[in-house]
């Protein structure tokens, strides 16, 4: 039986931890780079998720999964979080193969794109309750 990990709107969300997920060594010294390159719509959304100030839910940022780097990883759900800016219209391709790649791992992925992250965060972070909701609720 799955442990529930919170409760969204009395709604009790089950967790989804995913073990062994492939990891590519070769990429860590580019996580201090994207970080330390404060990417202004991933400080925001990490300002209200960081500390387990989002539903005491842990998310990760810049996380390695696979040769991926992801932008926002919650472990005990097995979710990913893509912040989607202006140079996703360009890269369609190498999305979708990402996509499909971390799907195939059994990840679930929210993408939100940067404008409404900056823009109208308060919808963004109840598109993400209700998506948790939609894909983990017990």
């Amino acid at each position: 039986m799955k442990e529930i990990l919170t409760h969204i709107s009395g709604i009790p969300i089950s967790e989804n931890y995913l073990e062994n997920l492939p990891y590519n060594p070769k990429l860590k010294p580019l996580l201090h780079g994207k970080r330390k390159a404060g990417i202004l719509s991933e400080v925001i959304f990490w300002k209200q998720v960081r500390a387990k100030s989002f539903h005491q839910i842990d998310f990760d940022r810049q996380r390695i999964i696979g040769n991926y780097i992801v932008d926002f990883y919650v472990k005990k759900l097995g979710l990913v979080i893509e912040i989607d800016g202006w140079s996703h219209d360009v890269k369609k391709n190498y999305d979708e193969v990402r996509q499909k790649y971390l799907e195939s791992l059994g990840l679930k992925i929210f993408r939100v794109i940067d404008f409404d992250v900056k823009n109208n965060l308060g919808k963004v972070m109840k598109d993400l309750e209700d998506f948790i909701v939609e894909n983990y609720s017990c």
